[in-house]
């Protein structure tokens, strides 16, 4: 079995949103950084996240991001612009703005804090898909949204006709597997660790954090499962987990641990926005040691 990769990429990063050393946007280096993940394989990249401290960017700062990274990409891949917020009108002119911007996609997280019951999730969705022309990704995260979108609500929003792809961080395998089996939604990991289990009962990919550091290594689990050799997919999952599990499990958010990171790569990044807060140097210090083991490791399997 090989999935068909659908119009918004197969490997799509989660970017984080570079910002200079004083706290402003850094639209010249998240210019390069989309540059280099593109070059390194992601199909698409997702502005304006979770992994892009959306809660702290401003709508301004949003749209400048959509613009500027267009501009560096072109049409190499697709953009996945962040619109959701807790408020529908807000969520509604956030996705016109990305859409005049140059987005290919939104985006849209449940509406998050307000904690509303499924009817109410279901016509968020629906009124901001009818805001624009641009195709929707729903993006389920109760961990941090306190509001699941259940299987029943996902089933009828698969009838909106814009309502395309489903990020999934609900961490629950089973409800992705029947609405995948009874809709044509697009489902995309959003957890780094599912990335390969998703993608090997139909799964359209992933939209990962882990791919800000290691774009390539990323793709290759999912390249790999596509040429059938499914023992190879797995290794090199099983390679990436210990990343996986340092910049995902170990207490820090994802943005603050890429950005630990993507200095010592010589990329693009800067501080985190208050609330957040940069990971402390033993933090870094292990993140690094934990990436170079993974770089080791995949130049050695290269030299054989």
């Amino acid at each position: 079995m090989t999935s068909t990769p659908p119009s918004l990429g197969r490997t799509l990063c989660a970017m984080i949103t570079p910002f200079t050393a004083s706290g402003a946007l850094d639209l010249d280096g998240a210019q390069r950084l989309a540059d280099h993940l593109v070059g390194q394989g992601c199909d698409g990249l997702v502005l304006s996240g979770t992994t892009g401290e959306s809660p702290t960017t401003t709508d301004a700062e949003k749209r400048s991001l959509v613009t500027a990274v267009r501009e560096a990409v072109g049409t190499r891949a697709t953009l996945v612009a962040g619109v959701g917020t807790p408020d529908t009108a807000h969520t509604a002119a956030l996705a016109r703005e990305a859409e005049e911007a140059g987005a290919d996609a939104l985006l849209l997280v449940a509406p998050y804090y307000s904690r509303p019951p499924q009817d109410a999730v279901e016509a968020y969705f629906r009124e901001t898909a009818d805001a624009t022309g641009l195709p929707v990704v729903l993006y389920d995260i109760p961990a941090r949204t306190g509001v699941r979108v259940e299987p029943d609500t996902l089933l009828r929003l698969a009838e909106h006709p814009r309502i395309v792809a489903v990020k999934d961080c609900g961490n629950d395998f089973l409800a992705a597997q029947k609405v995948m089996a009874r809709t044509d939604l697009a489902y995309y990991a959003g957890c780094d660790e599912h990335n390969l289990a998703l993608y090997a009962v139909g799964g359209a990919g992933c939209v990962s954090t882990v791919a800000n550091v290691a774009p390539s290594a990323v793709r290759s689990v999912l390249d790999a499962f596509d040429t059938g050799d499914t023992a190879e997919a797995v290794r090199l999952q099983h390679r990436l987990t210990p990343l996986i599990e340092a910049m995902m499990a170990g207490g820090l958010p994802g943005t603050v641990t890429a950005k630990a990171l993507l200095p010592a790569l010589g990329l693009p990044s800067g501080p985190v926005r208050p609330p957040l807060r940069p990971a402390d140097p033993r933090t870094t210090a292990a993140l690094r040691e934990t990436y170079e083991v993974l770089t080791d490791v995949s130049s050695t399997t290269a030299r054989r």
